[in-house]
């Protein structure tokens, strides 16, 4: 039976990208149709979005909001797979260069509360039916830019005395929340009494992310883990009180691989393809990404690689302690990525400091990403919190073994190269317990441990590279979530 999904969401590969919702909300709708449903996406009008449609035209209007005169809701496809796109176009919110979310100073727009409340609404009306040709039966909202949509159907709802197609909002990381000052609430609107302790108030402001929350008739969350991590003080960001509350109508879903894009034997971004029954090209991974980087041309050692934000979430001033135990073994290093200064700087004098075993490349270079996933031989995810994690699952496909903090996804996909695991087999990676240097360190000496046993490295390698991390499994269970929604009975208006 067919399924009318609408996604609600601000990034969507390969059109825009700044983490991995993008690759998120660029797969699963492509996943979801061979199980019989039509999933479209909603997003706002940024110029990479409407440039990577085709046909776009006209579809609704919204009416004066947010202090634009006539936004317009667009439909078009995506080149790359068909995918059905609606943009909202209201350009004196969107249309600007640069990042999303954040100015040429690098701070957050001063007006992104209006500009992504106009996303929710936007998918609220054609919830509604703002589209005479298409109209969902289920909403599928990504993170607190699109967390209102919930709380615009649930008043509209009310206000009409009618059933509107039921919401799920999935928490892709609970620690970005779109927090503003609580008098921008009555721009917003949305009915009084959604704003207090069991609606959008927190701690004397607004979050949309809480909004959605409150309002949404289920919830997701990218990994089982995560799912009960988040429903803890220590990592509920605020929100576990809510969290729990509602833990029955909380699943945790493992995000998935398109491995269309991300898999050696197919990837054109690598200096040579490979597979878990031919490992040749990795080697010639290697020496490209060694050369890319002025490394020493060495085989006899690790090559550890990281693909991240540079914060403090993804553990990387932990990882940066760690440097000159890595260096002192005779270990290689590779960064790729941006984010706060100090770790910049650390890692750009830890650089300087050993040219010919660690590099970094600050920024983000896609190409350039698969050419470190490929050539490294351990790729590093120290993260304190984890919701999911894409990158220890490209690992994986690659035969790069990942070593990672045992928490959140990370915990759910990579099985720790203990004796035991070893023994039986079922080894995939490197998994640390406690976040401190002393704890990564040891998980760093059983990685050269373990590369010095060739033939069990290998093993592990083949290993790793056998798992299935693709989006059908995920897809499936997403598909039987909508459709339990779609066709509920329970709802009330």
């Amino acid at each position: 039976m067919t399924v009318r999904v609408l996604h609600v969401a601000a990034e969507l590969y390969p059109l825009l990208k700044t983490g991995g919702l993008a690759d998120v909300v660029g797969a699963l709708p492509p996943a979801l149709q061979p199980l019989g449903a039509d999933a479209r996406v909603v997003m706002p009008g940024f110029p990479a979005i409407v440039a990577g449609l085709d046909d776009l035209h006209p579809v609704a209007h919204t009416g004066p909001r947010f202090g634009i005169a006539d936004p317009v809701i667009e439909f078009g496809t995506m080149r790359s797979n068909g995918t059905g796109v609606y943009v909202v176009r209201a350009d004196a919110f969107y249309d600007r260069p640069g990042s999303p979310y954040l100015n040429a100073g690098h701070q957050p727009f001063a007006d992104n509360a209006q500009r992504f409340a106009m996303l929710g609404w936007a998918a609220s009306l054609l919830a509604q039916g703002a589209d005479p040709a298409w109209t969902p039966q289920v909403v599928h909202a990504h993170d607190w830019h699109a967390a209102l949509t919930p709380a615009y159907l649930k008043a509209a709802s009310a206000a009409q005395r009618r059933r509107m197609p039921p919401s799920i909002i999935t928490v892709h990381n609970l620690a970005y929340q779109g927090v503003f000052p609580a008098s921008l609430f009555v721009q917003l609107g949305l009915p009084d009494s959604f704003y207090g302790i069991e609606g959008a108030e927190f701690y004397g402001q607004v979050s949309f992310l809480k909004a959605g929350l409150a309002f949404s008739d289920r919830i997701t969350t990218v990994s089982p883990t995560y799912a009960r991590e988040i429903q803890t003080p220590q990592q509920g960001a605020g929100l576990d009180g809510l969290l729990r509350k509602r833990a029955h109508d909380i699943s945790g879903i493992l995000n998935g691989v398109d491995y269309t894009v991300w898999h050696p034997s197919v990837d054109h971004a690598i200096a040579a393809p490979y597979r878990a029954d031919d490992m040749a090209g990795k080697a010639k991974c290697k020496a490209a990404l060694q050369a890319r980087f002025g490394l020493l041309p060495r085989t006899d050692t690790p090559l550890f690689g990281v693909v991240s934000r540079l914060t403090e979430q993804k553990g990387i001033d932990v990882l940066l302690a760690a440097v000159p135990k890595i260096v002192a073994r005779g270990g290689q290093l590779v960064v790729l990525g941006t984010g706060e200064p100090k770790l910049e700087q650390g890692l750009k004098r830890a650089a300087e400091a050993h040219p010919e075993a660690v590099a970094i490349e600050l920024g983000f270079d896609e190409t350039l990403a698969h050419a470190i996933i490929a050539g490294s031989d351990v790729v590093a995810v120290p993260s304190r919190f984890e919701p999911c994690g894409l990158t220890q699952l490209y690992g994986l496909a690659y035969g790069t073994l990942p070593l990672v903090h045992c928490v959140g996804g990370l915990a759910d996909t990579v099985v720790d190269a203990s004796l035991e695991n070893l023994a039986e087999g079922i080894a995939t990676g490197f998994a640390f317990h406690r976040f401190e240097l002393a704890s990564l360190a040891a998980a760093i000496r059983r990685a050269f441990a373990l590369f010095d046993r060739p033939d069990e490295w290998v093993a592990t390698q083949r290993h790793a590279m056998k798992q299935n991390f693709g989006w059908e499994a995920s897809a499936l269970r997403y598909y039987h979530l909508y459709e339990q929604l779609a066709h509920s009975s329970w709802r009330v208006a």
